[in-house]
């Protein structure tokens, strides 16, 4: 009886092999992508709650502190059953409470937005705007669509340094971990996880060299939402509901907070 030869894998096969498996491994995730939007659907819409206006003003007159919210879908409150529940409203109370001041809230931030709509949103303000504080929030979207890191990282900086430049302290919260999303099968959600973070560590460093404060949401608030995500997620599983606003907003404030209390000298144009 001959002895069986061993198989020897060549270069080519070896290849062959591991391009088989890239192309089932897309199509399972593609597969798998398409499912999660099924399950999470449109049932909020892409229009956030209005919620732009002064709060506490007849609890603390005065001269108002302006806020200004820029980014995607959780800056701008999508989720929120009411304006006083979206992230700026949250914010703009808790900046009140501390600074016995009102806040006058302008969201800029738009459904839906990548990085790269930073700057037209920037471009929609008047020229003559200046906020006390700047708060971005943006990420989701750069994951979901596949954005490079690092591209998205450079648009960040990009902003950034225009709020600088005009002389507004800016508050970044980076990319929440979109492993806490249960409606996201695996082995995708590991997948989205694993993105998130590597852009929102790419997010901090970008931040940090352009002059902003830095708030990892994913560490901040991920947990929680990953603990509790029938209280922290609105209805579509995706976007956080009134609980999951207030606790990001209160792992915001803190750095909200030092920006107002002490704002970084203004940045040369860009």
């Amino acid at each position: 009886m001959r002895a069986r030869r061993p198989v020897t894998l060549t270069a080519a096969s070896t290849v062959a092999v591991l391009g088989a498996t890239a192309v089932a491994m897309r199509t399972l995730i593609s597969r798998q992508a398409a499912i999660a939007r099924r399950r999470i659907g449109k049932p909020l819409g892409e229009q956030a709650l209005d919620a732009d206006r002064v709060w506490r003003g007849k609890k603390h007159p005065g001269e108002p502190v302006e806020l200004l919210l820029l980014g995607d879908s959780i800056a701008a409150g999508l989720g929120a059953g009411h304006r006083r529940d979206t992230l700026g409203a949250r914010l703009a109370k808790g900046i009140a409470r501390d600074a016995a001041r009102p806040v006058r809230l302008r969201t800029a931030a738009v459904v839906g937005s990548e990085t790269s709509a930073l700057t037209a949103q920037l471009a929609e303000l008047p020229p003559e705007y200046r906020a006390d504080v700047a708060v971005i929030v943006v990420g989701g979207n750069d994951v979901t669509h596949r954005v490079p890191a690092t591209r998205a990282a450079a648009q960040l900086e990009e902003a950034i340094g225009i709020l600088r430049a005009r002389g507004m302290p800016v508050v970044v919260g980076t990319c929440p971990d979109l492993g806490t999303l249960r409606a996201v099968p695996q082995p995708l959600r590991t997948l989205a996880s694993r993105s998130s973070r590597q852009l929102a560590a790419a997010q901090a460093r970008a931040a940090q060299r352009a002059g902003a404060r830095v708030v990892g949401l994913a560490r901040a608030v991920g947990p929680v939402f990953a603990e509790n995500p029938d209280e922290m997620f609105s209805i579509d599983r995706f976007h956080p509901s009134a609980l999951g606003y207030r606790r990001t907003a209160d792992a915001l404030l803190p750095a909200v907070r030092a920006a107002l209390e002490n704002p970084p000298p203004p940045e040369p144009n860009p």
